[in-house]
């Protein structure tokens, strides 16, 4: 089998790996829920490989992506359920229909989107989801699921904790202003302290939790994506951590040999230079 620019190319590829006789054991072996994990693995590499500017690897992380969506396809047409063509006709038929000052008549496109017009679509789609649903004899609600619960639990837990909130704080339930979050932060460390000192590993991993996600709140209306924040210090963090190795490597030794006392000396002229 040779490569190709043709999408069905990559999904005979994906077939053969999951034919039953003649296929890869290991790729044999998978289901939907042991690839979600590469899934979420390679949308990362994706977004690693844009803020390194890395074009070249971009191109390699979209293909890795994109394999995880011709992957499970495969796994869904082999259960009967749906076929790769499936789903390129369900994103295509949502853009066209979330996008009618593109693609709808004169009128819709001379109007522009009309403010609002999105959420009213997403609240249209959902009304025929729902109805689906019903029809297939399934919870309307899709198990009893509530207001909160259409915010994936796959997103990073910063992310997530900001989702709800903001979603929360669509009906109201937010903190009118900045300042008494901090109170709650500090009311948060409060208790943490109080579960170290219990020594109750349950507790203190509950209100360290609690410490968390007040800290994502006060990012929010400080209008500071926590996501993005920590990632920013986490490389900061790399950056000068590194200063630390390149010193101590040039004055003949490493880091595991040198004293704590030699990497925070060190450290401290880092923070001089980032």
């Amino acid at each position: 089998m040779t490569p190709s620019k043709d999408i069905s190319r990559l999904i005979e590829i994906m077939a053969a790996l999951r034919a039953p006789k003649t296929g890869c054991p290991w790729d044999i072996e998978q289901d939907f829920s042991t690839i979600a994990p590469y899934t979420i693995e390679e949308a990362y590499e994706v977004a690693d490989a844009i803020a390194r500017g890395d074009l070249d690897d971009l191109r390699d992380e979209l293909g890795d992506l994109l394999l995880q969506v011709v992957y499970h396809a495969q796994m869904a047409q082999e259960t009967g359920d749906f076929a790769f063509g499936d789903v390129v006709e369900a994103i295509t038929t949502k853009m066209i229909r979330r996008h009618p000052h593109v693609f709808g008549d004169e009128d819709a496109r001379s109007a522009g989107m009309a403010k609002g017009m999105w959420e009213k679509i997403k609240a249209e789609e959902k009304a025929e989801k729902r109805s689906a649903r019903l029809s297939r004899g399934l919870d309307p609600e899709d198990n009893g699921k509530g207001f909160l619960d259409s915010v994936p639990v796959a997103l990073p837990a910063l992310t997530r904790a900001l989702k709800l909130q903001e979603k929360a704080a669509r009906v109201g339930f937010d903190w009118s202003e900045a300042a008494p979050i901090l109170d709650k932060i500090e009311e948060e460390i409060g208790e943490l302290r109080e579960a170290l000192a219990k020594g109750e590993t349950a507790e203190i991993k509950d209100e360290f939790g609690d410490m968390l996600f007040a800290v994502v709140n006060l990012g929010r209306h400080l209008k500071l994506d926590s996501e993005a924040a920590l990632s920013s210090t986490n490389e900061k963090f790399r950056s000068r951590f590194h200063y630390v190795e390149r010193a101590l490597q040039a004055s003949g030794t490493t880091l595991d040999k040198a004293t704590l006392d030699e990497m925070e000396a060190l450290w401290q002229q880092a923070k001089g230079k980032t």
